[in-house]
């Protein structure tokens, strides 16, 4: 049915989509934190970093219903979408992962998702 050339590239067309999915499933189970550098003052926006500390303040926005925490004197800003899922309590050891953005001229640490918090014991 097919020549020897259709089934090699058919061939190396299901060999690539399997790679692709495993590449996948691998990358996502290992989650963002591999792949983040430790927060610093000269981290630079838009740069994947993860912090760990305590809870030190914790509150809502009045427009949007946003959370702002301090963590190790650390702002971190968790939107609303992912805010709403969330569980959090001041003094709470916690693990996070975020984009770095500079907010009226503050460094701070956004949020993405609920599985870039983490608590810890």
């Amino acid at each position: 049915m097919f020549g020897r050339q259709e089934r090699i590239a058919l061939l190396l067309l299901i060999s690539v989509a399997i790679v692709v999915v495993a590449a996948h499933l691998i990358l996502d189970n290992l989650g963002k934190r591999p792949f983040a550098v430790p927060f610093t003052d000269t981290s630079g926006d838009g740069e994947l970093v993860y912090l760990t500390g305590t809870i030190d303040h914790l509150g809502v926005t009045k427009n949007g219903g946003h959370l702002l925490m301090q963590v190790n004197n650390i702002s971190v800003f968790i939107p609303n979408t992912v805010a709403q899922t969330l569980t959090l309590h001041n003094w709470e050891n916690i693990s996070i992962t975020g984009i770095v953005q500079t907010y009226l001229g503050k460094k701070e640490v956004v949020v993405q998702s609920a599985s870039d918090l983490s608590p810890l014991p």
